[in-house]
């Protein structure tokens, strides 16, 4: 049975499709079976792992609006061992087409049970906003990761998020569990970004990853290559940041 991780921030621009698409991408590199889910309409995670969907293509709207099959709507990627169930912009509607459904905030995890017998992981890329469908992925998941910003707005974000972590927590997936947070787009150069680094590791209580995800052309180039960075440049810091990363992972998981 696979581990569900939802990759969530309130605050959107910090790292979040990114670090959803290069993790995944590095697990499967490692020997895992992986899935990607994209619960945003944005579908940056489908373009990212270079999956262009066609008109009759399922994807997570139908899964969670008209209950269609899981296992219709996964889509095999270049990337070994990693497959993706795509979003499209037909999600940003769900909200209100599921607002008066019973059990609206289960929709995502009746999907995620119809296929994490066949994954080592799934890597869940969420919203950045705490709406119907983040609140599906965080009922859905094991574990929340929460990539942070290296920047002093991003704490900020995290904070919002422990708060919505908590409420979920108390009320619909009591066994929803912090993975840890990942500090990214760190530029060595800038004294902000050392600075909150420095004040994520004394103060955050949740685990911090040790591994720090640098700022690197790869890793921005990558995603319009429809790649993941391990993919486009293996030999690039990015990829083995991201490397480092999914080891650190797997430690954590005890999974070898």
């Amino acid at each position: 049975m696979g581990k569900v991780i939802a990759l969530a921030n309130q605050k959107g621009g910090v790292g979040k499709t990114t670090t959803t698409i290069n993790i995944a991408a590095a697990v499967a590199v490692l020997g895992k079976k992986v899935l990607i889910i994209d619960s945003d309409p944005q579908a940056n995670a489908t373009s990212g792992v270079g999956v262009t969907t066609e008109d009759d293509q399922l994807d997570i709207y139908d899964l969670m609006v008209h209950e269609e099959d899981p296992k219709l709507a996964i889509v095999s990627t270049e990337t070994p061992n990693l497959d993706l169930i795509p979003s499209s912009i037909d999600l940003v509607g769900a909200e209100l087409e599921l607002a008066s459904v019973l059990q609206r905030e289960f929709r995502m995890k009746k999907v995620v049970d119809a296929v994490k017998d066949d994954y080592d992981f799934i890597f869940i890329d969420c919203l950045p906003s705490l709406g119907l469908i983040t609140i599906n992925a965080l009922t859905a998941a094991d574990s929340v990761l929460v990539p942070v910003q290296c920047e002093f707005f991003s704490l900020e974000g995290y904070g919002k998020l422990k708060n919505t972590i908590s409420l979920i927590q108390s009320s619909i997936n009591t066994d929803l569990k912090i993975e840890g947070v990942v500090l990214s787009m760190y530029d060595k150069r800038l004294r902000m970004a050392k600075l909150v680094v420095s004040e994520v590791q004394e103060h955050v209580t949740d685990y911090v990853f040790k591994t720090i995800i640098h700022r690197n052309s790869k890793v921005g180039e990558a995603p319009s290559m429809g790649q993941p960075v391990i993919v486009y440049d293996a030999a690039s810091k990015g990829a083995i940041n991201f490397m480092n990363l999914a080891s650190e992972l797997l430690a954590n998981n005890e999974v070898d």
